[in-house]
């Protein structure tokens, strides 16, 4: 059977995108070396939503991924769900502005589109969730691949917290967050870019869905410590790629610095 992608119960893609009369669905390949091929191809093409579904199939197939799979599994959600994220933002702040005037005649319509963006997101998120909790997580080996599945299941949770209602989803992803903050300091250097990422994602976590800006600053500001302390000791390829995660850290400390003076 032909695997399709369908964001939404209601296939809020299908209705707003319909398909041409004699179109082709997009066929995957059966075996797991040609589907990783054809994500690599999709992402060259920048085609994610096909890409997303070559890494769901590939999950499917072998939950103990390499080092690759797991970054392109990685890739694809996440330009699937940035561009919606994106959207969201847009229509959300059209629908602030709208509300402010206090009379305007099209904010039922922007309402609307701005629930059904949060439908959209919710689906992906969900989507991604139930491969991490029913096959990844579950079969991981080793604490750097416990960690990338956990942060990644704290990120897709606050992206989920960014719209809905209530504390559901925030408390999903402190939960995950802190689960995979235990493994990353048990087994994970303080260098190491997987618990950079991490601690990267966590304090804005912190800072801008908790509200707990202390606290988020606080994280951020050990986990630049500890690295920068050893970075120098690292080859030239293990030294580019935490110190971009550094500079990252760096900058979010400067930004939150400015923001409370």
């Amino acid at each position: 059977m032909t695997d399709t992608l369908k964001w939404t119960n209601a296939s809020l893609l299908e209705d707003l995108v319909p398909k041409k009369k004699g179109a082709a669905e997009f066929k995957l390949p059966e075996s797991f070396e040609e589907l990783v091929f054809l994500a690599k191809l999709a992402e060259q093409a920048e085609r994610f939503d096909e890409m997303v579904l070559c890494m769901r199939k590939v999950v499917k197939l072998n939950s103990e991924l390499g080092n690759e799979e797991r970054n392109l599994l990685s890739v694809a959600y996440k330009n699937v769900i940035g561009t919606r994220r994106n959207a969201w933002r847009i229509i959300a702040s059209i629908e602030s502005r709208e509300t402010e005037k206090g009379s305007s005649e099209n904010l039922p319509l922007i309402s609307s589109l701005r629930k059904q963006f949060e439908l959209e997101l919710a689906a992906v998120c969900d989507d991604l969730l139930g491969l991490l909790d029913n096959y990844l997580i579950p079969a991981a080996q080793g604490g750097e691949a416990k960690v990338f599945y956990l942060k990644m299941k704290g990120d897709y949770h606050r992206y989920y917290a960014e719209t809905a209602a209530g504390d559901t989803q925030k408390q999903a992803a402190l939960d995950a967050y802190d689960k995979a903050s235990q493994v990353a300091n048990s087994s994970l250097p303080p260098t190491h870019p997987v618990r950079l990422g991490l601690v990267l994602n966590f304090s804005v976590f912190y800072y801008e869905i908790m509200k707990e800006h202390e606290k988020g600053f606080q994280l951020a500001r050990q986990a630049y410590d500890e690295a920068v302390s050893e970075l120098e000791t690292l080859d030239d390829e293990a030294y580019r790629e935490s110190n971009l995660i550094v500079q990252l850290l760096r900058d979010n400390l400067n930004l939150w610095t400015d923001e409370q003076q």
